[in-house]
């Protein structure tokens, strides 16, 4: 009788594509209709300025109030990363943890060598998040080329923050991590043992909730 076992690379194969299918039906595919996210909670006293603010402007919302704030779920992201220092790894880690507490749907995108950053850029955007989300000083310059010839793609920079936003580009630092592109002034020093892990995760939280309620183009600075 002939024998009904499969070739290993058979086998191999059909479990790729078992796994390909399972993941289709998941959350994370992408490919589904997707409704337009939305803000779920309400910024707390302080979060919004006075009066709007204008292009490229910075404010510096109330500490806690973006705390009410979180995405529909569902919400796509794209979380692209440049650099292995150790600044980089706590805004990623900052990022992912947010990411897994409010459900959000993330996928990451890491650039390795400088001829990848807009390639990289590139894709994330192809991807059609709800949001691009920049971790990572080397970025950033690729970052200023990109952006401003897609405007319908909502941009998040952590740590650092673009010389010239356009309207679809947020930023969120804090004294010590406003690196604004190679050759570009700061508005403070640089220095890396201000990117803790709580720091991070307050920037990306108050980033998030200001896209969230159209608040954007502008720097978001946490004290």
């Amino acid at each position: 009788m002939r024998s009904r076992l499969l070739p290993t690379s058979t086998l191999v194969a059909a479990v790729a594509t078992a796994l390909l299918v399972s993941g289709c039906s998941s959350g994370d595919d992408w490919s589904r209709p997707h409704a337009k996210p939305t803000a779920v909670g309400t910024p707390g006293p302080g979060f919004f300025p006075a009066a709007s603010p204008a292009p490229e402007a910075t404010i510096t919302p109330r500490p806690g109030s973006w705390n009410g704030v979180r995405p529909s779920e569902g919400y796509r992201v794209v979380l692209l990363t440049a650099g292995d220092d150790p600044q980089t790894k706590t805004l990623v880690s900052a990022v992912t943890e947010w990411a897994k507490e409010e459900h959000v749907s993330l996928k990451t995108l890491t650039a390795m060598e400088p001829d990848q950053f807009i390639p990289r850029i590139s894709r994330a955007i192809a991807m059609k998040p709800d949001l691009i989300i920049s971790a990572g000083n080397d970025l950033i310059d690729p970052l200023a080329m990109v952006t401003p010839n897609h405007l319908d793609q909502q941009f998040l920079v952590v740590g650092a923050e673009l010389a010239e936003p356009t309207a679809n580009v947020t930023a969120a630092d804090w004294a010590g991590a406003s690196f604004r592109g190679e050759g570009l002034g700061m508005s403070s020093t640089y220095d890396p043992a201000t990117f803790t892990p709580e720091r991070a995760g307050r920037a990306v939280r108050a980033g998030a909730a200001a896209v969230l309620n159209g608040l954007t183009g502008i720097v978001i600075w946490l004290d």
